[in-house]
């Protein structure tokens, strides 16, 4: 079993194809085949169930995933590391979630990009749940996400606060309006998404049953279903605070405690903090430190 072994399965479980592996890994499919079965036969039992589709992972390779995760990204740590010379250049893969990103994020990585050119800045959006997954299993390199959250592999710290809002069709004119909405929806990101899950303890405790979720991918989706008086939906402020003056929706204010929520960024504890990491998460301390709390998490800053 050798890198290039487990990187091949790695991409394999991935993308469920041999041909979308072989293309990623600019290799022939034939070559992936030939790992992956010298890795089975290794193993002494299979990795992958075949199906007319693809590929599956099999039990057993859903339990190497985590491991393979860590060491290939080990492997590509100790290059990076090698290859640091301080000057911050090469990749940086991050996450955020889309509500961060459009709202908060374009300043701090317009600034960043300015400031070094000679970073490959890669930005990925989703969940607050997928992102956490993708942090731990080596994906990214780090990602703004909604706490609170607690997970023995990941240090987390405040980067600025958020208040959210509800936001319904310019016809509810105030919250008592809701009881009144029969099959009332909820509309939404994927499952994963803490505003969600906010959503649905404020109207659980207002003893407001609701249809099955209408899940987007797609924040300007949410928007044109609400201000269409398809449901209601929970985002920041600042998202919506345009929509709302324009007449296109209408928001209202909630409980402190599902109001604030904190915006945290998370990288794993173990995980090699790049000279393009530690001038990123510097420049972000910098671009929201009239907003930022105290830090939380006990371990020492990067630098």
């Amino acid at each position: 079993m050798d890198v290039a072994d487990l990187k091949t399965f790695e991409a394999v479980a991935r993308h469920g194809s041999m041909n979308k592996a072989a293309s990623e890994l600019h290799t022939v499919q034939s070559n992936v085949t030939a790992r992956i079965r010298a890795l089975e036969e290794e193993l002494g039992l299979p990795l992958f169930q075949r199906h007319a589709r693809g590929v599956t992972p099999t039990p057993a390779g859903q339990r190497m995933l985590p491991f393979v995760g860590r060491i290939t990204r080990l492997i590509d740590e100790v290059q990076a590391a090698a290859r640091d010379d301080g000057a911050p250049a090469g990749s940086l893969v991050i996450g955020g979630l889309e509500t961060t990103t459009a709202l908060r994020l374009s300043p701090l990585l317009t600034e960043f990009a300015r400031t070094w050119p000679d970073v490959r800045l890669v930005v990925s959006s989703g969940t607050t749940a997928r992102l956490l997954q993708d942090v731990v299993e080596c994906r990214l390199e780090g990602a703004f996400v909604a706490g609170p959250i607690d997970h023995p592999e990941l240090h987390q710290e405040a980067v600025f606060v958020e208040e959210l809002m509800l936001v319904t069709s310019p016809a509810v004119q105030s919250l008592k309006d809701l009881t009144k909405i029969p099959d009332l929806k909820t509309i939404v990101f994927q499952f994963g998404c803490s505003y969600r899950q906010r959503l649905e303890t404020f109207l659980a405790g207002k003893g407001i049953v609701v249809a099955k979720p209408l899940e987007f991918g797609s924040l300007d989706a949410i928007l044109s279903c609400v201000s269409a008086g398809v449901g209601v939906t929970l985002l920041p402020k600042g998202i919506v605070a345009a929509v709302a003056d324009a007449g296109k929706v209408a928001i209202h204010r909630l409980p402190k405690d599902l109001a604030r929520v904190e915006t945290l960024f998370i990288r794993r504890h173990d995980g090699y903090v790049s000279s393009a990491l530690a001038a990123f998460l510097e420049m972000a301390r910098k671009v929201y430190r009239a907003q930022t709390p105290k830090q939380k998490s006990g371990d020492a800053e990067a630098s």
